[in-house]
């Protein structure tokens, strides 16, 4: 094997749940193989870069082995490797949104009619 649909091999690696899922990544400009933005139906090779980017963060990988079956993670992870700054940025970004303080949860249902003061305070109406 030589080449592999990029969303067949992006959904075997294991970034992304369904072909479907990777097959967006790639409409929305997400996926970028060696620089360019890359459709599902791109070939991925051996020693390919690729910038992904998903809810998990943004990868820059080199492609290592092709594979066009989805198999656990373990063997999923032999597929790329990460580089270093890839690595690095997405463990800075994750300590940026522990810092982060959490937003107030949602309430279920209607507004009270405090809350509903506050809203309209808040638009700038009477």
């Amino acid at each position: 094997m030589e080449r592999v649909r990029m969303d067949k091999w992006l959904w075997a690696a294991r970034f992304f749940k369904t072909r479907a899922l990777a097959a967006k990544a790639c409409e929305l400009g997400r996926i970028q193989s060696n620089g360019v933005a890359a459709k599902a139906a791109r070939d991925v090779k051996v020693g390919d870069r690729l910038q992904v980017i998903n809810d998990s963060g943004e990868y820059g990988i080199e492609v290592l082995q092709l594979s066009e079956m989805r198999g656990p993670a373990t063997v999923a992870q032999t597929l790329y490797q990460e580089s270093d700054e890839s690595r690095e940025l997405r463990r800075q970004r994750a300590e940026e949104r522990k810092t982060m303080s959490p937003f107030e949860a949602l309430r279920d249902g209607r507004p009270s009619k405090r809350d509903r003061r506050e809203i309209q305070r808040f638009r700038g109406r009477a």
